[in-house]
């Protein structure tokens, strides 16, 4: 479909995602070994919402969504209950999608796992290395991490915290620098390990989401998404390798970096036992009534569940689907909800028009967020 002149232009933050051709994104997935929170569905409600804008705006989109099932996280939670980690994450990646369809959520067009891309990760490696960017040591693969925490503006102290916190293993004695991180690491004993160069090994976290962004559109992207949390080690990484062995900068050309979601004031996370499960909510309500909780706010800024705020959802979604039932067309109220929308994806104000307005202005916006 051409894009039509007189729609306007998707703008996240202070960048214009001008498209040629397509658009290609990229959002980080799950990691499946437990079932989906409401932390994990903001992020991919938020792609597909800006998936359907750009899709109204006369833009092709592809979404490429991975899956995470080669991870330490997932190895020590199937070993807990004495399951092979692929079948344990086949089972929870069943329940994921179950509870994306109930939110509305597109499925995507590539859906790569990280256990078919052993072998572009071992190539990722192997140009890392020619380029002088990574070491080889004690059959692992690091990344030289300095120059990625200073690109990321954080000190010594700062990137070792976040890294301590998210698996990067500063602790590791086959490195040369605690912030190094494995685009190989070397597996022993039990560990999952696949043939390589280095010996028997398996992928780095970070370089598994390179190798299947880069498998998949090749060496760059115009829209990578995932959560705020993830940007600091992960997409820090994840952009440094791509750019050191393909040359190519940068590697994304806009991120969308979703709020986290909180309980009390604490992020949701497993290790802290404060997690809301998605298919507990749309069974006390309905799948868009979720989805409009998760939409109808800043998308960017962390933000705290409650109940009090999932009434305050289901209310908004009332009065937007009785302003839809109007029988009015107001053709500058519609292209204020797409301009709204296209503004740095303001959802808030464009129920605010859409309710207001009523009729076909407020039928937009069911159809385009799809409530």
């Amino acid at each position: 479909m051409p894009t039509d002149p007189t729609l306007p232009r998707l703008r996240l933050g202070s960048r214009a995602l001008s498209v040629v051709g397509r658009a290609r994104i990229y959002v980080c997935g799950v990691t499946p070994y437990d079932v989906t929170h409401l932390g994990h569905a903001a992020t991919f409600v938020w792609v597909d919402a800006a998936d359907r804008l750009l899709r109204r705006l006369g833009v092709q989109v592809e979404v490429c969504r991975n899956v995470t099932d080669v991870d330490d996280v997932l190895f020590e939670a199937a070993a807990r209950v004495g399951a092979h980690y692929d079948r344990f994450a086949a089972v929870q990646q069943f329940h994921f999608e179950h509870d994306m369809d109930a939110l509305g959520v597109r499925r995507p067009a590539h859906e790569p796992r990280a256990h078919t891309f052993i072998g572009p990760v071992v190539d990722l490696a192997l140009a890392l290395l020619d380029s002088g960017a990574a070491y080889e040591s004690g059959g692992s693969v690091y990344l030289h991490g300095a120059p990625v925490a200073e690109a990321a503006g954080l000190d010594r102290a700062a990137a070792e915290a976040l890294l301590r916190d998210n698996g990067g293993r500063v602790d590791d004695p086959a490195k040369r620098d605690p912030l190094d991180q494995a685009v190989w690491q070397a597996s022993s004993g039990d560990e999952p390990a696949w043939p390589s160069p280095w010996g028997p090994g398996r992928p780095g976290w970070h370089a598994e989401c390179t190798a299947m962004a880069l498998s998949t559109y090749g060496p760059s992207l115009d829209l990578h998404a995932g959560g705020a949390d993830l940007r600091f080690p992960h997409h820090a990484f994840e952009s440094a390798q791509a750019e050191a062995a393909t040359g190519v900068a940068p590697f994304a050309r806009a991120w969308l970096h979703v709020g986290t979601v909180q309980l009390k004031g604490e992020k949701m996370a497993k290790s802290t036992a404060n997690l809301v499960f998605v298919s507990d909510l749309i069974a006390q309500t309905s799948g868009p009534t979720v989805r409009t909780l998760l939409l109808d706010r800043r998308y960017d800024q962390a933000w705290d569940h409650t109940s009090e705020a999932l009434d305050q959802a289901a209310g908004r979604l009332e009065a937007l689907h009785s302003a839809a039932g109007k029988a009015v067309t107001d053709e500058v109220a519609q292209r204020a909800v797409l301009q709204a929308l296209a503004d740095d994806l303001d959802v808030p104000r464009a129920f605010d028009v859409a309710i207001e307005a009523g009729g076909q202005a407020a039928r937009d916006l069911v159809s385009v967020l799809a409530l």
